[in-house]
């Protein structure tokens, strides 16, 4: 079944999420069945999630999260009006009990979250500075895949579009700031990292 309501809380994807597992497997059509192809926000904030959740262990996933979040952000940018994704990720799938355990995981942050979230500093939302958070973001998958290695970097610069993604669909532009101060923590920690290698 596909939807029609757009998310607007962080709640409203977790529930489409559930109802995008209810078999036995769940793929990336049936995501983007429940979310629907319009919504670039709450669809890029759906493989960040993903990727901070612990199903990021699972080898792999990073990278496939990271081309997925770089086609969603990519598209924004663009100013496409509808997602595109190529069959073989469409068809991407995961057990649906193991992806429900990740949303357990994500329900306590993701009721904080929509607790704290409202409209302000709504202008670091609307176009065109939208779009340098989604340049962004094009830019932090882009790298993503190079940095699977490397302990926590993959999940804060997730974390970062997580938060640039629930900004733009919420207009709250604090949690888009926020995005760009965990970030910055990526890149020093990154720094840290390759001066000990």
């Amino acid at each position: 079944m596909i939807s029609n309501r757009e998310p607007q809380s962080l709640n409203d994807i977790l529930t489409a999420l559930r109802k995008a597992a209810e078999g036995d497997h769940v793929s990336v059509r049936d995501i983007l069945a429940q979310i629907g192809s319009h919504s670039f926000a709450p669809l890029l904030l759906v493989p960040a999630l993903i990727l901070i959740s612990p199903i990021s262990g699972i080898p792999g996933t990073p990278t496939i999260g990271s081309i997925i979040i770089l086609l969603i952000a990519g598209q924004a940018v663009l100013g496409r009006d509808q997602l595109w994704l190529p069959g073989f990720i469409m068809r991407r799938k995961i057990s649906a009990a193991r992806f429900c355990k990740a949303l357990d995981f994500m329900q306590r942050p993701v009721d904080f979250v929509d607790r704290h979230s409202h409209k302000r500093l709504a202008i670091l939302t609307y176009r065109p500075l939208s779009f340098i958070a989604m340049g962004i973001c094009v830019s932090i998958a882009a790298i993503m895949p190079f940095l699977e290695l490397l302990p926590m970097v993959t999940s804060l610069g997730a974390t970062a579009i997580a938060l640039f993604a629930v900004g733009l669909m919420v207009s709250d532009g604090l949690f888009v700031v926020t995005g760009y101060v965990v970030l910055g923590g990526a890149a020093l920690l990154v720094s840290h990292l390759i001066s000990l290698a």
